[in-house]
């Protein structure tokens, strides 16, 4: 059963025209042109309860768009959206008492009082039962160790542990829903664990049903099983993430440092590799995973050369959009 239900979604921002000039400037504000521009574009999409579902795609593709219409902020040009029957624009109050919602770079916590009374506060507002605040408390403190900065002000914490507290603020009334756009963002990699294993905690013992936004590939491959990929607005995919690698992700790079000068990156060639960029002792060399592994690059320069050091990295999320939108373009 969907608990969040998309359907043909437009969001289309009516942007001034803006010329170059003091002629131009002085024009527009007599007469103003104005232009459309496509923020959201014709998408459809289900999210069953209990979900944890990873929306991802490059900046400006249109991904907080998409939240602010599910929370209610903004109200769609075309399509309709039903999240737990309601309609979230027309019905603002009783669908921000269902769902919660983590912004990375914004906070719901009041700056100057310690966390403990924003959360009091957070309590009267949701109107939330003694018995449910208190276990909610109990069971958050435990997986978020609350206690070693719930009596300081928030504009005195960390930027992990102010995260921690956002989380717990998000989730007190026990929402069905919770949005989370860019949570990890900034923070180190202990805290991004924590906030992983909570939000699977949380999915786990509540069925929590979690739609997450991010750049860092971690923590979708940590957290979700299914992701949907916007870009420029249109959806480009939606399906299991293995499927999304095994499609679209199969370039991966590999830096190599040597002891002694790298004479040509034409030898490399012979790999059957993508490309090869030399400076001096240092290789960056691109290559298909389908075609070659790490291992077999590895083998064949340690052959020819002493190596000092080197780095495998996986196609970012990045990377894999590009991929992905340029075989699309290309059936075109």
């Amino acid at each position: 059963m969907s608990i969040i239900k998309v359907e043909n979604l437009t969001k289309i921002y009516k942007c001034q025209k803006r010329k170059e000039g003091f002629g131009n400037t002085i024009k527009s504000l007599f007469k103003r042109e104005y232009e459309e521009k496509i923020a959201v574009d014709n998408i459809s999409f289900d999210i069953g309860k209990g979900e944890i579902i990873g929306f991802i795609g490059p900046n400006g593709a249109g991904k907080s768009t998409t939240i602010k219409m599910l929370v209610g902020i903004l109200v769609p040009s075309k399509g309709s959206i039903i999240v737990n029957d309601l309609i979230p624009y027309k019905s603002r109050i009783e669908n921000a008492k269902k769902i919660g919602v983590v912004f990375g770079q914004k906070t719901q916590l009041w700056w100057d009082i310690p966390v403990s009374e924003t959360f009091n506060l957070m309590k009267y507002m949701y109107k939330i039962p003694d018995e449910q605040y208190k276990e909610n408390i109990t069971f958050y403190r435990d997986i978020m160790d609350l206690d070693e900065f719930s009596h300081i002000p928030v504009r005195q914490l960390s930027l992990g542990q102010r995260m921690r507290a956002d989380f717990c603020a998000a989730l007190l009334h026990n929402p069905e829903i919770i949005y989370l756009d860019e949570p990890t963002i900034g923070l180190d990699v202990v805290v991004k664990e924590k906030i992983r294993e909570f939000i699977k905690e949380i999915n786990k013992v509540r069925k929590t049903t979690v739609l997450l936004t991010t750049h860092d590939m971690s923590d979708i491959e940590k957290l979700c099983s299914r992701v949907m990929v916007i870009d420029r607005g249109k959806m480009m995919y939606d399906g299991e993430l293995q499927q999304l690698k095994s499609n679209y992700g199969t370039q991966q790079m590999i830096s190599i440092e040597t002891e002694g000068i790298i004479l040509s990156s034409q030898e490399f060639y012979k790999l059957n590799i993508i490309n090869a960029e030399i400076k001096n002792n240092k290789a960056l060399i691109r290559y298909d995973k389908t075609c070659i592994n790490a291992t077999q690059i590895i083998s064949w320069i340690m052959k020819r050369y002493k190596i000092k050091d080197f780095t495998d990295y996986e196609a970012d999320v990045e990377e894999i959009i590009r991929n992905m939108y340029n075989e699309l373009r290309s059936l075109k």
